[in-house]
């Protein structure tokens, strides 16, 4: 039995190592990302028993996966493909404050994901089932098994989480929308910024479109604003949360956190002025460095943000 169960597909990681065109990038640190294998890490640093399905390659990036995942404390349950690659994300920055980020996946491992790669009996035995809108938009068969883990969570009373995450390189505001409708009735929280909540619901104002959200089945609905802070409608109580004053270095997994951050301390039981501020505590540890997740926080951390004037820690 586990707190969190989570799925989807995690990839290897080239990060460029200088600014400017990727083309003249001559060297490259080498590490992993995936929104829900992030999500899994935030939720296992923050004190909680945290499960990651998945496919990858029988290669060298298959094994980091693993590897790296089971060395932050996620119980991995990955399903090694004999026939597929581990699928590929390049990142360069282009400028000081724009990041690059391509993805190569096409008939990669991890988009051949299917509803018998999962273990039903760890989902229903978890209290959080967490997917994203990434997984479904990678195949059929990885859509399906999507739909078959919210239906067997559903009918065993596991919270259902959903982030939206959308991606337009993977499907079209349309038809990421259409299946959105569906799936938004089937989740217990859901995660968006005002944008993806329009992919929903062409609601103005994020408190109207919150509420229009919430009327089509979340109990949970969480509005991202990034670096102005986050906005909670739960139970019909709409919450607000400024934002920490932190230097950005990379944006890119700061989604993930949010939403790790929230769920461990809907776990931890916390009250829900405590768990939106940790949702974007965790938000904004993530853009301090490089890397999707390597400056996800554990609990000692979070107290950081509150720093001294002169920004040491003695």
């Amino acid at each position: 039995m586990t707190d969190l169960v989570t799925f989807g597909e995690t990839m290897a990681l080239f990060a460029a190592r200088r600014t400017g065109p990727l083309r003249f990038a001559r060297g490259f640190d080498l590490g992993l990302g995936g929104a829900e294998s992030n999500v899994a890490i935030g939720v296992a640093r923050l004190g909680h028993g945290a499960a990651w399905a998945g496919r990858v390659g029988a290669d060298e990036f298959g094994d980091l996966i693993r590897f790296t995942l089971a060395g932050e404390g996620v119980d991995v349950r990955a399903v090694v493909d004999p026939d597929a690659p581990t699928g590929l994300m390049i990142k360069g920055r282009r400028t000081a404050d724009l990041i690059d980020v391509r993805y190569y996946r096409k008939n990669s491992a991890g988009s051949r994901l299917r509803p018998d790669d999962l273990d039903l009996g760890l989902i229903t035995s978890a209290r959080v089932l967490h997917v994203s809108a990434i997984t479904p938009a990678l195949s059929p068969s990885a859509r399906a098994a999507v739909e078959h883990a919210i239906e067997a969570a559903r009918a065993a009373g596991v919270l259902v989480s959903l982030d939206v995450n959308y991606r337009r390189a993977l499907w079209t505001p349309a038809e990421a929308g259409a299946w959105l409708r569906e799936a938004v009735g089937q989740v217990d929280v859901l995660f968006a910024t005002e944008a993806e909540g329009r992919l929903i619901t062409a609601v103005e104002g994020a408190e109207e479109l919150a509420k229009a959200l919430a009327a089509l089945g979340p109990r949970h609905v969480l509005v991202k604003f990034g670096a102005e802070g986050a906005m909670e409608l739960s139970d019909g109580v709409v919450r607000r949360a400024e934002p920490y004053d932190v230097t950005e270095v990379d944006s890119v997994g700061a989604g993930d956190a949010f939403a790790a951050g929230w769920l461990a301390d809907w776990l931890a039981g916390a009250d829900p002025d405590e768990r939106l501020s940790t949702a974007c505590a965790a938000g904004a540890f993530a853009v301090t460095s490089q890397g999707d997740w390597e400056s996800l926080p554990r609990r000692a951390d979070l107290s950081l943000l509150r720093r001294p004037a002169d920004g040491v820690s003695r």
